[in-house]
């Protein structure tokens, strides 16, 4: 039978509402009247009314309204004294947040007030709260005694849970989502650990809320063992702090987080300030800073700060091993047809090789493009203007030079696809740059240079289709360019660097950036295949050589560019449907060896997975490479059960036949712990760093310290 009343609805919704929890992310409450207008249906076997005017539901009763349910063997509202009495057993779902189970429950008139016998609180499926009875006072506070709270799973054969807290009495305030404790035992395998005589915990149904965070213990060879304790302070919705003390023998540290959220942005600050035995008397410490603001007319600000008292702390700290510190401040906007973007950089080494008044560490760049479909000649112009400037802090010659440079370039392209299957592209430019040089002898102060250019490209793209129901296709690539540079007579500071690779064969510069320009006719042939199978198969292969009339000496050695004819691109990637994955690259000179190779593979399954790389390239000067480079790198993951999972990582150098990086972690979790262990040795020294070893712990409850995930592991109870 289904009822619809009015009675019953006023009762349903005082008693869920107490006793629920929301939340964070939840909107508050509405207030009573608003839950009323909402509909109520009440189910139950037998449904009456007495002479008395007391409504009684009998059997399998349940009652709905908005997101609250209500379960009970029986219900009897009185109309007269407005007392409400629920028969066990007694369940109450909130919206999936929390749930409250008992064998009965009263509450008196205006439903503010009550007792519930045999009481126990379930927040969003993790945390339950038994206790042997719970009263309400005041529609705020429930207040429950002798009480076992816990996350683990309870086993009815009276097998202890991994954890409980037990206390004599438990206070949840449901406005402020918090939970007291009075008289609390914190217990491991029901054997007493510690003892708080009052503790106050968050309802675990609340995202944030002030108080610790997971504790960890850091062992490292310089500075001992010490203890990481984080204390979040809520200071808003939209904001937060985190004070991270390390304390250790040999360190006093403070750390900090402080993050917030704007209506059209985000920001991020972190840094630590320490004094430690390795620097005796000095502050030591680094800083981070990151953030986005979205402004009017599509502009993006963007900043990432970085910087550090000395070369060694991230490393001596486990933070990120940068080798170099970059700065960035930015502004962006980029639309369908144009581009813009400006941005001041400062880089900071943290390397013994460089000096820090001779690299270029204040840049500044300025880029905007614009796209036009001329309809007259058909394709696509380009019109950009891009400007930059870089400067040391050194004013020393040849070492202090500093640079700036503008460049204004116009492109027109067209593609062309004929009757036969062949694809024509063309392109044609031509480029103005202006440089000032300063602090540098050897070169012209000012410096104006003009570079037009042009080039054909042909592509035949071959299709087949494999009776597996594969398909193959093969491309066929010839390109003939010309460019004709003016003047080169200026310095090679941006463009030290050169790869050559799939991305750059079809470029008519392969400097990565515009004040180095390849000069003469050049001429490319290639070929792509690509071959994609059922199931997932997919391999890609790429072969490409560039032709030119005259040789460019600023090209490295290793960069496969010297010579008139280039070394052999040699480029793949293969995928399989059983989870391997293989790419490479290498360049093949004349000798039939390579200059510069790389190699990436993969495995990876549900329960376990493996990845590696291995890289290798000859000495370069250029580059600061006065020995061969050859250096492994392995990566792995695996599943032991449902309880344990461990990580590697591994990076050997071949060539010097010494390990660089070794680590190696832990995880045990159940349905309310997680328990993390790690070991990481890093073999690198300098002069400001030293080998060093590092140990980690935590030890996290699930449920009130961090979320269980989708995925629980219950522990069995026999």
């Amino acid at each position: 039978m289904r009822l619809l009343t009015r009675l019953f609805l006023s009762g349903a919704v005082a008693l869920a509402l107490p006793l629920g929890a929301y939340g964070q992310s939840q909107p508050a409450p509405p207030p009573a009247t608003a839950q009323e207008d909402q509909p109520a249906l009440l189910v139950a076997d037998k449904v009456f009314i007495t002479a008395d005017s007391v409504l009684v539901a009998e059997g399998n009763v349940e009652a709905f309204q908005g997101d609250v349910k209500i379960t009970a063997d029986r219900v009897t509202y009185d109309r007269e004294t407005g007392a409400l009495q629920l028969e066990g057993p007694v369940r109450i779902d909130q919206g999936g947040q929390s749930t409250i189970l008992a064998d009965s429950a009263e509450l008196d008139e205006g439903l503010q007030n009550g007792l519930l016998i045999g009481a126990r609180m379930v927040f969003d499926q993790q945390v339950q709260i038994a206790s042997v009875q719970a009263a309400r006072a005041g529609g705020r506070y429930t207040q429950l005694s002798k009480v076992s709270a816990t996350s683990c799973h309870v086993c009815a054969n009276g097998k202890p849970p991994l954890w409980q807290i037990r206390a004599r009495k438990v206070t949840h305030d449901q406005l402020e989502r918090q939970l007291y404790f009075e008289g609390a035992q914190f217990r491991v395998l029901d054997v007493p650990v510690f003892y708080f005589p009052y503790l106050r915990l968050p309802d675990p149904t609340l995202d944030r809320a002030t108080g610790f965070l997971v504790p960890s213990v850091r062992t490292t060879s310089q500075l001992g063992t010490g203890l990481q304790v984080p204390y979040f302070i809520k200071l808003g919705d939209d904001k937060d702090l985190t004070l991270t003390p390390y304390y250790s023998p040999k360190t006093r540290t403070l750390g900090y987080r402080y993050r917030q959220a704007f209506k059209r942005g985000r920001i991020q600050l972190e840094g630590a300030h320490t004094r430690d035995d390795l620097q005796e008397g000095e502050d030591r410490g680094y800083f981070f800073a990151n953030g986005w603001f979205n402004l009017e007319n599509s502009f993006r600000f963007t900043f990432d700060l970085k910087t550090t008292s000395d070369d060694a702390y991230l490393a001596d700290y486990g933070l990120p091993d940068f080798d170099r510190l970059r700065s960035e401040i930015a502004l962006e906007r980029i639309k369908r047809d144009t581009a813009f973007r400006t941005s001041f950089i400062h880089y900071k080494t943290l390397r013994d090789s460089e000096d820090q008044d001779e690299i270029p560490s204040r840049i500044f760049d300025l880029y905007y493009q614009k796209r036009l479909f001329p309809t007259s000649v058909g394709g696509e112009a380009r019109l950009s203007f891009i400007t930059h400037a870089h400067e040391r802090t050194s004013d020393a010659d040849i070492v202090g030079r500093d640079v700036a440079r503008a460049t204004l370039d116009a492109e027109w392209l067209r593609s062309w696809t004929f009757s036969t299957g062949l694809r024509a592209d063309a392109r044609v430019g031509a480029s103005v740059d202006t440089f000032d040089v300063r602090h540098d002898s050897q070169f012209p102060d000012h410096v104006t240079r003009t570079t037009p250019r042009a080039a054909l490209t042909l592509r035949y793209p071959m299709r087949r289709r494999e009776q597996s129901g594969a398909t193959q296709i093969l491309e066929p690539i010839a390109q003939i360019g010309w460019t004709h540079v003016s003047d080169d007579n200026v310095p090679n500071d941006e463009s030290t660097f050169q790869e050559f690779d799939q991305g750059n064969l079809l470029s008519l510069s392969r400097f990565p950036a515009p004040d180095q320009r390849e000069d003469g006719v050049t001429g490319v042939v290639g070929v792509n295949w690509s071959r994609y199978g059922t199931g997932g198969w997919r391999a890609l292969a790429t072969v490409g050589q560039v032709f030119r009339s005259e040789a460019d000496p600023n090209f490295n050695l290793t960069s496969g560019l010297q010579g008139t004819t280039s070394d052999l691109l040699l480029a793949g990637q293969l995928q399989t449907a059983n989870g391997w994955s293989l790419a490479g690259r290498g360049l093949l000179n004349g000798d039939m060896s390579f200059a510069k190779a790389e190699l990436r593979a993969a495995w990876q399954q549900q329960t376990a997975g493996v990845t590696g790389s291995y890289v290798w390239q000859e000495p370069d000067p250029a580059e600061n490479l006065t020995d061969e480079t050859s250096e492994i790198r392995l990566t792995g993951r695996y599943t032991v059960d449902q309880n344990w999972r461990t990580t590697a990582l591994a990076r050997y150098d071949l060539n010097a036949s010494e390990p660089i990086r070794f680590g190696l972690g832990v995880t045990y979790q159940n349905e309310c712990v997680q328990v993390n262990m790690s070991v990481n040795r890093r073999f690198t020294s300098s002069s400001s760093i030293e080998p060093s070893t590092e140990f980690g712990f935590t030890v996290a409850l699930t449920g009130y310290s961090v979320e269980s995930g989708a995925q629980q592991f219950k522990r069995k109870c026999s």
